[in-house]
């Protein structure tokens, strides 16, 4: 591994993030949105980022399946993997929003801890934080990818919300309860929540 004294940084050198903005006419933002499996994060990140594309936004969608697939395929779902899932998405999210683009973020990410590591990673300003909330007996019910069956069959370890605590959002910029909300409901808000914050000042 390198020595931190030979790494040199050049961030001053690169091409600023404002004229890649300007070039996009769009701010760059990270909408984080998380839940516990089966909540609806990832269908709502999916209308999110098809409204905001039919509407000329350049976005990109990071979802936790995806991500564990590919970057992170190397970590398992201990604490310290856990963590480490986090940060490194949070900084492939930052890369993207300072290039001018709106990138979707939908992961369980079930501590409180771990969202702050997010919001510090990325930045206050570019950090949208959304808490699809929704219980777990609801989330059983759906169980859209087989999962909880499994979990109560033993054949998944350190599940989240029964083996694995969740923490509920604390303050998070928009809560959608989507044990309430119908699909098409929560999308709208959604949108709406965001579509202001991706414009350009005049």
């Amino acid at each position: 591994m390198a020595a931190p004294e030979n790494i040199h940084p050049t961030f001053g050198q690169l091409l600023m993030r404002e004229s890649k903005e300007t070039l996009l006419k769009q701010r760059g933002t990270v909408v984080w949105l998380y839940g516990l499996s089966g909540s609806g994060k990832s269908t709502l990140a999916n209308a999110l980022e098809r409204r905001l594309h039919d509407e000329g936004i350049f976005t990109q969608l990071l979802d936790g399946d995806n991500i564990r697939s590919g970057l992170n395929s190397n970590l398992g779902f201990s604490d310290d993997d856990r963590r480490e899932n986090i940060r490194r998405v949070a900084e492939v999210a930052k890369l993207f929003a300072t290039a001018g683009v709106v990138t979707i973020a939908a992961f369980i990410c079930p501590r409180a801890e771990l969202r702050v590591l997010a919001r510090d990673i990325i930045g206050a300003k570019d950090f949208f934080e959304v808490y699809v909330e929704c219980s777990f007996e609801t989330c059983e019910a759906r169980d859209v990818k087989g999962l909880y069956a499994k979990a109560k069959a033993g054949a998944v370890e350190q599940f989240t919300g029964r083996d694995s605590a969740f923490e509920p959002g604390v303050s998070p910029d928009l809560t959608l309860n989507t044990n309430d909300l119908s699909e098409a409901d929560a999308a709208q808000q959604l949108f709406d929540a965001v579509r202001p914050r991706v414009t350009l000042a005049e």
